[in-house]
């Protein structure tokens, strides 16, 4: 697996090259949170948005498709006595229905093929009136054309399957029916714009 063999390296990406964006969005996520929530994280990486979130709340259940990836967030975050691990599927949750108060799938939409399918996921493993919280990278070209820099990871196996910019991002959720959904856009050397939907269902 591609993201396996990245983990070893992610943290220079998320630390270093893209640190701008990363610091924004870790920002954006902790004003979301509240101290009783229950919070589930979906394809966690090395813990960008862990070790942020799991100070605030009451649990935080971080889970990754790559044990690689898991294994590198546990290491660092593993003092945090409410803070579980777990490798799961966004595309298949292994949770019960609505049992988190607020649900984080930050950067992993632009590698499905059915994006839609996973926020449904999303939806059904989060409370009614909970908060769904989905931050995604995006394109810099107006054309919605893969970036260089997703060209380049694409071209090292990480297989972007959605080209968003901002705009193209937020018809996305329109033309799907989502409606009073927040945008938050971060500019940087890799932008990304946070959705925050309040779940309706």
């Amino acid at each position: 697996m591609f993201w396996d063999q990245a983990a070893p390296f992610y943290d220079l990406f998320a630390d270093v090259y893209n640190r701008k964006v990363h610091e924004k969005l870790k920002e954006i996520v902790k004003s979301e949170i509240k101290h009783e929530d229950n919070v589930l994280e979906c394809a966690c990486g090395t813990g960008m948005l862990s070790g942020a979130v799991a100070p605030l709340c009451a649990s935080l259940t971080a889970t990754d498709l790559s044990d690689a990836m898991l294994k590198r967030t546990k290491k660092k975050f593993s003092a945090y006595t409410n803070l579980t691990f777990m490798k799961a599927d966004i595309m298949n949750l292994p949770f019960e229905d609505e049992v988190f108060d607020v649900s984080i799938a930050a950067n992993v939409i632009h590698l499905l093929d059915e994006p839609l399918a996973a926020i449904r996921q999303l939806q059904r493993v989060t409370k009614k009136d909970g908060k769904i919280i989905i931050p995604t990278y995006m394109n810099k070209e107006k054309s919605g054309k893969e970036s260089t820099f997703s060209k380049t990871l694409d071209h090292a196996g990480a297989d972007f399957r959605q080209a968003f910019t901002d705009s193209s991002y937020r018809s996305f959720f329109d033309q799907a029916g989502y409606e009073n959904i927040r945008f938050i856009k971060i500019d940087g050397r890799v932008p990304c714009t946070a959705a925050v939907m309040i779940n309706t269902k």
